[in-house]
């Protein structure tokens, strides 16, 4: 890696309007211009600007719709940045209490397209606990035992083996210091569990509200109260 590229993208993430719509863009959700700058608080010629730098350094995408154009990451590795960006800033001791289902939005929450906060780190420390995951240089690895249990919750995991990319990873979650589950497999465990009405997204909000009836089957598929 060239030094002289990655100081290049750490002085793009790290102008204020623009880490302000890459955090925007956390909740998984394309948006558009005029929408970004409203969340970086610039005019909507310098949210163009911005924008247009983010396109050109692969940071983000456009999608055309209409005459729309709606703006969002190019890859996943890009919320995993600023995520990680996130454990950086210093949280005052006060601050640093354990996260309980009254503060929703640090309890459970959505990471671009997986689960985070306290709900996610325990999910992820019981995939681990039970013997469906290990650990293999930074990255998750499917156990035999991991392989039946995901094909029995319905998930194909073959399928996502085969993607580029990765299958499985830990993310650092700022709230909780700890790792949650990310990649293609977080994805889908997130999507099943809204699919199945185990959670729900708050609107306009990163915010996911846990049902009574995804408190019973977790307790049940994993063993964790949440």
């Amino acid at each position: 890696m060239e030094l002289e590229n990655l100081a290049s993208v750490a002085g793009l993430i790290g102008e204020p309007a623009r880490i302000k719509m890459l955090w925007a863009l956390m909740d998984g959700k394309a948006y558009t211009a005029t929408e970004l700058a409203l969340v970086a608080g610039v005019s909507p010629q310098s949210a163009s600007m911005h924008l247009g730098k983010m396109v050109l350094a692969d940071l983000l995408k456009v999608s055309n719709q209409g005459r729309h154009r709606y703006f969002s990451y190019a890859r996943p590795e890009v919320a995993y940045a600023v995520e990680a960006l996130s454990n950086l800033v210093p949280h005052q001791k006060q601050e640093i209490v354990p996260v309980s289902k009254d503060i929703p939005f640090e309890y459970c929450r959505t990471c671009y397209d997986h689960i985070a906060g306290r709900a996610g780190v325990m999910i992820n420390e019981r995939l681990f606990i039970l013997g469906y995951l290990t650990e293999k240089d930074q990255r998750y690895e499917m156990t035999a035992k991991g392989e039946v249990f995901f094909k029995d919750f319905g998930i194909d995991t073959d399928s996502l083996l085969k993607q580029k990319r990765p299958f499985a990873r830990p993310c650092l979650d700022w709230s909780e210091r700890k790792p949650h589950l990310a990649g293609a497999l977080a994805m889908v465990i997130l999507k099943k569990m809204i699919a199945e009405d185990w959670m729900r997204k708050i609107h306009d909000s990163r915010t996911l509200m846990i049902t009574a009836k995804g408190q019973s089957n977790l307790y049940d598929l994993l063993g964790v109260k949440i």
